[in-house]
């Protein structure tokens, strides 16, 4: 079993930085992949899993590959603390685009949150998740 925490979301106006953290504790393998993805609730829709329904924001893999949605790519950084099991997101210049629920995902296969890659992979694997923490933004 894996718990997955997360925590540093809020309230605040566009143009300034926030930043997430996730801590993930019990039978964790450091090979597993971290990612965090986000849910904006007017895109939800009923009658489907929501976990196939987040939009991939960023992804390291233990060797600290990274990967980026083209909408955050030059804002946002993805890091992880592989010793403390700890995944990190700093948001920077945020837009009220980003407004959103975050979630951590702990174990995502494929490593990547570029569309063509999860495609041709035949769609994501996930194993755990957090509950989320949100994050809104003004104009």
């Amino acid at each position: 079993q894996v718990d997955v925490v997360e925590s540093g979301g809020g309230s605040v106006q566009a143009g300034v930085s926030l930043k997430l953290s996730c801590v993930a504790s019990g039978a964790v393998d450091p090979a597993h992949c971290m990612a965090w993805f986000r849910q904006a609730p007017e895109k939800q829709r009923e009658g489907i899993a929501p976990e196939t329904q987040r939009e991939g924001v960023a992804s390291i893999d233990k060797d600290g590959v990274t990967s980026y949605a083209d909408s955050v790519k030059a804002r946002f950084i993805i890091s992880q603390d592989n010793a403390k099991r700890t995944l990190s997101l700093e948001m920077n210049a945020l837009k009220p685009d980003d407004t959103a629920m975050y979630y951590c995902a702990v174990d995502v296969w494929p490593c990547s949150v570029d569309p063509r890659v999860v495609v041709s992979a035949g769609g994501y694997s996930f194993n755990y998740w957090g509950q989320g923490t949100q994050v809104t933004v003004a104009s």
